[in-house]
């Protein structure tokens, strides 16, 4: 006998027209999941002027952040309070677990369906840059998340090192399973860089190095410019080119131009999703530094292209790349990287060993394999919810010891030497 076919809702911050690793993420499973004749569900940010091309996109309203230039949604709609229970959702699955993941888990409550949740972020690494002391804030994001997974029937964790992270965190050692973003190969195999190479003007004899993602601290662009200056030195032909747009976008040109290679690196700015195969072609090799992926969807997406990858060494890069395999890892800094792809231009065997490597490794990525345990993971939380089972963290991690008083302790303690100009804070002037 057949089994069921789903309806299934993704509940997100962020969907197109916003470009990132999640919606890359979310819109690869739901072709696939479509394509093994589930029906999917979208429910995402307002995008004031987008006209959505697949059905089933349904909008709260979001304002923008001017400084980040980022939708914030704001999670209420009567339309869609209305709607929800009329499609029959089998299941929600979260992609934030805030504010969408906090509307995914009062419908699948309200609704008595199960919640799944993908941990796409390290949201802890984003404690410094919220201009409150990092430990305090680390532990109040820490303590929320622990409380939202155990609303869940399961986790999906997108490496292995983001399984092991809530491992060692949470104490969650059940009901977490590891399932990467998958590519379909097709695209990619069939893509033609050609006319990208024309448009750009990259003739035959430049070698060019490609990096895709948003253009922000996390990615760690000014660390890939200043290796790709190195480099340049040594080789003329090479050339760069950035995909993507973001906050340092600026600051990021005015340091090509510090550097003296503005004339070599092309900002490319944002792409059309479907047009990502064909810039991947139009290079040569893949050059990768940021140091906050959870899956490394990009390099995955390099190795599809059949590139040679060279890339820092750092969480999600490294869950794919395996060293002198099918790419070449560094340690963090210019120097390191530089050394990195002055060693591919300089060994064209290394670069076709590579390259093989790559090819392989793309394989165990294809889109219909990964989406298949997917839909295992639905059908178990499906069973689990009707047992009434949830994700258990273990009450003994430090985490579950940090008393909401002292957090709220240390914010009034953080208030007073901001207001009063004692102690290592200062009051702005």
């Amino acid at each position: 006998m057949a089994e069921k076919k789903l309806h299934i809702a993704h509940f997100t911050n962020t969907y197109f027209p916003v470009m990132s690793g999640v919606v890359r993420s979310i819109s690869t499973f739901r072709q696939a999941q479509e394509k093994l004749g589930h029906t999917v569900f979208v429910f995402g940010q307002d995008a004031p002027g987008h006209v959505d091309s697949e059905p089933f996109v349904f909008r709260y309203p979001s304002l923008n952040i001017p400084i980040r230039n980022y939708p914030a949604t704001i999670p209420v709609s009567p339309y869609i309070d209305w709607v929800l229970p009329i499609l029959k959702p089998d299941i929600i699955h979260a992609h934030h677990p805030s504010p969408m993941g906090t509307a995914a888990s009062d419908k699948a409550e309200k609704l008595g369906i199960p919640l799944v949740f993908t941990h796409h972020t390290r949201y802890q690494e984003y404690a410094n840059s919220m201009g409150l002391p990092e430990d305090m804030v680390r532990e109040l994001i820490e303590r929320q998340l622990a409380d939202y997974m155990e609303k869940c029937q399961h986790i999906i964790a997108p490496s292995l090192s983001i399984k092991q992270m809530i491992e060692d965190t949470y104490g969650i050692r059940e009901r977490v399973t590891v399932i990467p973003t998958g590519i379909d190969l097709t695209p990619y195999q069939e893509a033609d860089g050609r006319p990208i190479r024309q448009r750009y003007g990259w003739g035959p004899e430049q070698k060019v190095f490609i990096s895709i993602g948003r253009l922000a601290p996390e990615k760690n662009f000014t660390t890939l410019l200043e290796a790709m200056a190195i480099v340049m030195q040594r080789h003329q032909n090479m050339r760069l080119a950035l995909i993507g747009d973001g906050p340092d976008k600026s600051s990021l040109e005015k340091l090509a131009r510090k550097l003296n290679i503005a004339d070599k690196v092309d900002f490319v700015g944002l792409i059309p999703f479907d047009q990502v195969p064909n810039y991947l072609k139009a290079a040569d090799f893949f050059g990768f530094a940021s140091i906050t992926e959870t899956q490394g969807l990009v390099t995955m997406e390099a190795m599809a292209a059949d590139l040679p990858v060279v890339a820092v060494d750092a969480s999600g890069t490294s869950d794919i790349v395996e060293h002198e395999k099918d790419g070449l890892l560094t340690q963090n800094t210019s120097q390191d990287l530089a050394a990195g792809l002055d060693r591919i231009l300089r060994d064209a065997a290394l670069a076709q060993h590579l390259v093989d490597g790559a090819k392989a490794k793309a394989q165990t990525f294809e889109t219909l394999h990964v989406t298949k345990k997917m839909i295992a993971v639905y059908r178990q939380a499906i069973d689990d919810k009707k047992a009434g089972i949830y994700v258990e963290a273990d009450k003994r991690k430090p985490i579950f010891t940090v008393a909401w008083n002292r957090l709220v302790d240390k914010a009034e303690k953080w208030t007073t030497r901001l207001n009063t100009g004692t102690g290592p804070l200062t009051k702005p002037s």
